[in-house]
């Protein structure tokens, strides 16, 4: 009572007291405008009530409630996202306790300056906007406190890419109070998920929240579990990886002889390494664990050159037979002779042979390399699809989680 008491007195007598509101990313500190009297009579019990309240042998409670209403800007190749939360603090402070006989007012608002809050550091944040730099706190009757806090801010996550793009990952947010120890403080922490738009490419389907054990500082994590829709990725990336490779599967139907096969063949081949190379630059790339889908589009690239390397040489070799053929000698008279001497076969049968004559070796070999080529084809989309249903990997450990005795404390 008497801590809160010099509050309470300038509240009933109306003094306001004034905090610069400032929105964006970073603010600049500045002093409040307090009331001078009130520095000069403060008493020393409230000045007390700026630190943290006693608890006897156990540490104080706070109880949060995490309220994530938005993510966005899912940035998978720079392992970072953007979200936006509204933090629900409570805690009991009885020296900020009164009796309603006397003072008839059941709740007040002060700045949050004018007593002890918790303070707050989110591990994985790049940058954070609170929405308010100057927040009110309530506090009841009976010294319960109630802060509010919301924020936006991008943070790290470390995503698991290896089904991209059907990717799921978890993405954990971790609040510090750096300036208390876990034995001064403790956190009792729910999340709610008020996410209502499912408009977009990744979106949340689980939210957990947990106080992490054998912790030197008190802290408290937010899990959020992201799940890809893949719809846009399939478009982009698989459906033309697909298509190429069917329609180098198809120019296999062409005869040998015929000059605008080698064309096509290049063709798609210089068409596949334009969409490679843009497409190592729109998937992602870790240390471990890294995409399915790179391995599958190199060995696409692969199958392309393979085809087109086969096409060009036995076309060579085609073309040296047929030279060979046309400048060796023709055996005119013996042909003759054999004419003269035998009437020939039947003329329905005539085309029949001259056309078994005519394949050369390389037709019958590029016939054959067309066979094995579609089934290794077939046969590499099934062991593909066999992998992406059975593989898993997990990342390793992080550096200072690899270490002894990493981010815990020592037994």
């Amino acid at each position: 009572m008497m801590a809160l008491w010099p509050l309470l007195h300038f509240t009933f007598l109306g003094f306001s007291i004034t905090w610069p509101l400032v929105h964006g990313q970073g603010f600049q500190e500045t002093a409040a405008v307090w009331p001078s009297l009130f520095n000069v009579s403060l008493p020393q019990k409230a000045q007390e009530s700026i630190q943290i309240p006693n608890n006897g042998s156990a540490p104080l409670l706070v109880d949060v409630q995490v309220f994530v209403s938005n993510v966005f800007n899912v940035d998978i190749l720079r392992y970072t996202m953007s979200s936006m939360l509204l933090l629900k603090l409570s805690w009991l402070d009885t020296r900020l306790a009164w009796n309603t006989s006397a003072h008839p007012r059941h709740a007040v608002t002060l700045p949050w300056d004018s007593l002890w809050t918790p303070r707050l550091t989110i591990l994985e944040a790049l940058w954070v906007d609170w929405r308010d730099q100057s927040p009110q706190v309530r506090v009841d009757q009976d010294g319960h406190v109630k802060l509010n806090l919301a924020l936006t801010m991008e943070t790290n996550c470390n995503f698991e890419l290896l089904h991209f793009p059907r990717d799921h990952s978890n993405c954990s947010l971790s609040f510090y109070a750096l300036s208390n120890t876990a034995m001064e403080l403790e956190f009792q922490t729910h999340a709610v998920n008020e996410i209502v738009s499912v408009k977009r490419e990744y979106v949340v389907y689980d939210l957990k929240a947990q106080v992490p054990p054998q912790q030197l500082v008190p802290c408290f994590q937010v899990k959020m579990s992201l799940k890809n829709t893949a719809l846009k990725s399939i478009i982009a990336l698989l459906v033309p990886a697909e298509a190429l490779l069917l329609a180098d599967v198809c120019g296999g139907l062409l005869p040998l002889r015929a000059i605008e096969r080698i064309g096509y063949k290049v063709t798609l081949l210089l068409g596949y390494l334009v969409f490679h190379s843009s497409l190592v630059q729109a998937l992602p790339s870790s240390s471990s664990c890294n995409p399915l889908l790179i391995y599958y589009f190199t060995i696409l690239l692969l199958l392309l050159f393979l085809s087109t390397m086969e096409t060009v040489l036995l076309a060579g070799l085609l073309a040296r037979s047929s030279l060979g053929a046309k400048s060796s000698p023709s055996p005119a008279p013996g042909g003759e002779q054999q004419e003269h001497g035998n009437p020939g076969p039947h003329p329905e049968e005539s085309p029949r042979g001259v056309k078994g004559s005519q394949r050369s070796w390389p037709e019958t070999a590029d016939r054959i390399f067309f066979l094995v080529y579609v089934v290794g084809v077939l046969c590499s989309q099934f062991i593909f699809a066999g992998i992406w249903m059975w593989a898993a990997c997990k990342s390793g450990p992080a550096p200072g989680e690899a270490a002894p005795h990493g981010r815990r404390p020592r037994p």
